[in-house]
């Protein structure tokens, strides 16, 4: 027999009654029923319930075990009564009655609980990250992420990429996120940077002559947390292809996103639905009017619309006066509100307000008659043709976003979301794609007053270099492009500036000399030089899909070792000081260290 297990804790049914077993994990939970003891025995597969009575040699050992010790127990197979068969377990039919254990690692008293789903804090369970990954979500989770990577490998391969891996030591970049740098020994002074993600390497793949490239890339950006944003760290399906249009990029792409979503849409049993390929291709000019953002949740059936011109000259003094100033207002419907009190449009005014607006402006009917000021200043008329023109019924009412362009945009997208979110009308049971495409090349800097590049700098404008010569800058649009499922941008990709004249010339508009090039991009802009075909790609984010798929409103949950929203790993103790020794190896000196040292010493002269 071997020295551990002969079957694992998912393996054994009815087939295995009155054999011999050897089993070994986690003692998961206890029951003590007067002399009989109930213990379900965990580990990576599954759940045995394991029985121990007045005769069994085992009962004194596992009456003394702390839950999560781990054991190896021996015993018979044996069919539980009808009456106890648990459905709910693959093993449920059966249980082990043991006649002999052996503990292989008792355990101390828990600091959190493994058994069931009770709230912890972030620190507890980061620093004890190790026992939350044995709770059944979180293992779940992980084990569903290792799935998703090992699906998207095999499509990608079947689509005809190939995986390469670029370095994890490069140089630092001037452009995008905060780099994170790492001291080179060798060479006193430099410095390494982390792959922000591999952006110039694929590229070069390109230029190189190979055709289709991919891989499960991880990336380093020293940036704050955000709930679909771990720090320090996240992995991208990275992938580059050559002699490709925009729409060559979505066809080939689609059907791995598609397949994997279908492929897992019905994890745990969620019974999810995903929409139909070929992805809807949205302008980013008509994502902003129409859903507020650039990442629409076509789940929400709600549509924002630019009703300024019906207030110009109106009687609504303000939205009026806000119209002849060249501002905006935007409409915000709300389906069949009439049943809902005044206080669902005042909470409504309230949760504007502490978001930082102004407010946000209503007005509510019912059986076509219309409410509240701006409805009665308005005039009735003019509301109900209004409403005819977008579309809504006699019972929906209308929440309004005034005031310059952007902020209005911003509101009305939150907004939008708020209501749909309080009226119930998100369907959880959808994954909805698209892809946002025609971005503007540039936009206005108001803080540097300068024109700069507004999402890539390395994508090719529409219109090429004749656009970049003639047109207005901020007019320029580029081929760069967001795929967003359920309103989260799973990545942003562009079809690629190959060509150095036309880079210089994109650099120049937004500032920057031919030096200024020569120096910050030389690797790729000489490159180029020596013949680079047309290519394009993108990197949709691994952690952000498996979030989606787990249902997971955190990036948190679905990353097997993340750190705090600081940034902090509590369960290494990283980032920490390191010794003299070390940093003297690397010639540098740590200024925080010597604060800390100072601040020592004159707190003990004190």
């Amino acid at each position: 027999m071997h020295a551990y297990r002969t079957h694992n804790c998912a393996q054994l049914t009815a087939d295995e009654v009155d054999h011999t077993v050897r089993l070994s994990g986690w003692v998961h939970r206890k029951r003590d029923h007067g002399g009989v003891l109930f213990l379900d025995l965990r580990d990576h597969h599954g759940i045995m319930q394991i029985v121990a009575d007045s005769d069994s040699p085992a009962l004194p050992a596992l009456e003394q075990l702390r839950v999560e010790s781990v054991v190896t127990i021996d015993g018979v197979v044996k069919r539980r009564s009808e009456a106890t068969v648990n459905p709910n377990l693959a093993t449920g039919e059966v249980e082990v009655f043991a006649s002999a254990v052996t503990v292989q690692s008792p355990a101390q008293e828990l600091p959190l609980p493994v058994f069931g789903e009770a709230e912890y804090p972030e620190d507890i369970r980061l620093r004890y990250r190790f026992l939350d990954l044995r709770r059944e979500r979180l293992h779940a989770n992980i084990m569903l992420r290792a799935n998703v990577i090992a699906s998207i490998r095999r499509r990608m391969v079947e689509g005809g990429f190939t995986e390469f891996q670029t370095p994890i030591l490069t140089a630092s970049s001037p452009e995008g996120a905060r780099d994170y740098l790492v001291p080179s020994r060798v060479h006193p002074g430099k410095f390494y940077a982390l792959p922000q993600a591999p952006q110039m390497f694929k590229q070069l793949l390109m230029v190189a002559g190979f055709d289709r490239y991919f891989q499960i890339a991880p990336c380093f950006r020293d940036e704050d947390a955000r709930a679909d944003r771990s720090p320090g760290e996240f992995y991208q399906l990275d992938f580059e292809m050559s002699f490709v249009t925009q729409e060559d990029v979505f066809v080939a792409i689609e059907p791995v996103l598609h397949g994997l979503f279908e492929e897992f849409a019905n994890w745990q049993g969620k019974g999810r639905q995903v929409s139909a390929l070929p992805f809807r291709r949205i302008p980013y000019r008509e994502s902003m009017l129409k859903y507020g953002n650039d990442k629409p949740d076509l789940r929400n059936p709600i549509l924002i619309s630019d009703v300024s011109e019906r207030f110009a000259g109106s009687g609504f003094g303000r939205f009026a006066s806000i119209v002849e100033a060249g501002d905006v207002v935007r409409a915000i419907p709300a389906p069949d509100t009439a049943d809902r009190s005044r206080k669902f449009f005042d909470d409504m005014n309230g949760w504007a307000q502490a978001e930082g607006f102004a407010g946000l402006g209503y007005a509510t009917r019912k059986g076509g008659e219309w409410g509240g000021p701006i409805a009665k200043n308005h005039g009735e008329a003019k509301m109900t043709a209004m409403a005819d023109a977008l579309g809504l019924g006699p019972d929906d009412g209308l929440f309004f976003a005034a005031g310059p362009q952007a902020q209005a945009t911003r509101l009305a997208g939150l907004a939008r979301t708020r209501v749909a979110e309080q009226l119930g009308l998100i369907d959880p049971k959808r994954f909805e794609f698209c892809w946002i495409v025609d971005f503007p090349m540039f936009e206005w800097d108001e803080d540097n007053r300068k024109v700069d590049f507004s999402h890539n700098p390395f994508s090719m404008p529409q219109g090429e270099l004749a656009a970049l010569e003639s047109k207005d800058p901020l007019d320029i649009l580029a081929y760069q492009y967001d795929i967003v499922c359920n309103g989260v941008e799973l990545s942003s990709g562009a079809i690629r500036n190959h060509r150095p004249e036309i880079m210089y010339k994109a650099f120049e508009i937004a500032g920057y000399t031919r030096a200024d090039v020569d120096r910050d991009f030389a690797g790729m802009i000489n490159a180029f030089k020596f013949g680079a075909p047309p290519h394009g790609g993108s990197a949709p984010g691994i952690d952000r899909m498996v979030m989606l798929l787990a249902d997971e409103p955190n990036i948190r949950e679905v990353i097997t070792f993340p750190m705090t929203q600081k940034a902090e790993d509590l369960m290494m103790g990283a980032p920490g000081f390191v010794s003299p020794k070390q940093l003297k190896e690397l010639n540098l000196r740590s200024t925080a260290e010597t604060k800390d040292a100072g601040a020592m010493v004159a707190k003990s002269a004190g």
